[in-house]
């Protein structure tokens, strides 16, 4: 079996641009964002989840010409394609949409979020011959694939509920749990200790099940 070349592909175009030596390494990186919410009387805040992180995948590149010959000895050729994938498409507004392959054990949808160039050998007019390109990758999934991948079901993420006249924690737990006898669980997260005397216009943190 021959040696698999590591390119991008950028999806806009079907244009391809293959990588001059397969990186050494790479790096996939994921957080998970949590806000927190400050409350009176606790040794800890509450958190509440917003919104996940994307994957990002970063990778240095390497691009060496200077054993070429003529005006071919030039590693602009190279590197330029890559910096264009961080500019504009005049027809859509935005940076392409990528695919980071190599092989079929990793293929990556995503945009080039941040490039560094750094060239390391030149001819004696000036010209770059080496250079070594560490690129930020993130991934690219659009909203409509993730939900329906991943179907959202409450009362599985933290929310938020503004207080009408009327209700108490165990009202409200009903209706958000399916179980008024979990109030406690939304007095904990809000500091309340009367769970009978709610005050209308306040905002409550209804946090997860777990």
């Amino acid at each position: 079996m021959g040696l698999v070349k590591a390119e991008i592909k950028n999806l806009d175009t079907n244009d391809v641009t293959p990588v001059a030596f397969n990186p050494k390494e790479y790096t996939f990186d994921k957080s998970a964002p949590w806000k927190e919410h400050q409350i009176q009387g606790l040794d800890a805040p509450a958190y509440e989840w917003t919104s996940g992180a994307p994957m990002q995948l970063t990778v240095e590149l390497f691009f060496d010409v200077y054993e070429e010959q003529g005006d071919k000895r030039d590693v602009r050729k190279f590197t330029d394609a890559i910096e264009q994938m961080a500019h504009v498409n005049p027809d859509k507004h935005r940076p392409p949409i990528l695919l980071f392959c190599w092989g079929k054990k990793l293929q990556f949808r995503c945009l080039l979020k941040h490039l560094s160039q750094r060239f390391t050998m030149f001819l004696d007019d000036g010209t770059p011959v080496r250079a070594v390109l560490n690129c930020v990758f993130t991934e690219y999934t659009p909203p409509e694939e993730q939900l329906k991948g991943k179907p959202r079901h409450s009362p599985d993420h933290t929310k938020r509920r503004v207080v009408k006249e009327g209700d108490t924690l165990a009202w409200i737990a009903g209706k958000e749990y399916g179980n008024p006898a979990e109030w406690r669980i939304i007095a904990d997260a809000n500091g309340i200790e009367d769970p009978m005397h709610l005050t209308p216009g306040q905002e409550l943190l209804i946090p997860p099940l777990y």
